[in-house]
């Protein structure tokens, strides 16, 4: 068993990518603090890392970051699962549409079937793209502001 220097096993690690980041020249998250919370959260006390946890869950940062994951994710999920439900129910109940062939030997099922499996990467991309520009930057915001509030900011 490798010796343990009694720090927090919780701290950040060397292979952390906030480590030198700013001598690098690399983005570093605002130091400020998020917005005071939309609920009366007693604020975090000094070494108190759930009261922090707690305290920026309920901060206006995080509940957009929220807000703006689901306002992707569930609208997209349900069109997603709608138009798979449309080709079952297609392949099932009009299978004269369904074997109406298109080109050569590929039919209307053929090409629907096709089609899911594009829709499955075009959503990835979008999912992919859609949290890179709306939602890692805010998010990286949070991880330092309870990296740095929490003292795990620190490399061991």
């Amino acid at each position: 068993m490798d010796k343990h220097d009694g720090g927090d096993p919780l701290g950040l690690r060397v292979d952390d990518p906030w480590r030198d980041a700013e001598g690098a020249g690399l983005w570093v998250p605002d130091q400020g603090v998020p917005a005071a919370p939309p609920v009366a959260v007693p604020p975090a006390e000094a070494g108190d890392r759930e009261g922090v946890f707690v305290e920026v869950q309920h901060s206006a940062a995080f509940q957009e970051v929220r807000d703006r994951y689901r306002g992707f994710v569930f609208p997209v999920a349900a069109a997603f699962v709608a138009w798979y439900l449309l080709y079952l129910v297609l392949a099932t109940t009009a299978p004269g549409l369904m074997g109406r062939q298109v080109a050569g030997e590929v039919n209307v099922a053929m090409v629907a079937g096709l089609a899911q499996f594009a829709t499955t990467f075009l959503l990835t991309w979008a999912y992919v793209r859609h949290a890179r520009l709306r939602r890692d930057r805010a998010a990286l915001d949070l991880r330092w502001t309870l990296a740095t509030r929490t003292g795990q900011e620190r490399v061991r």
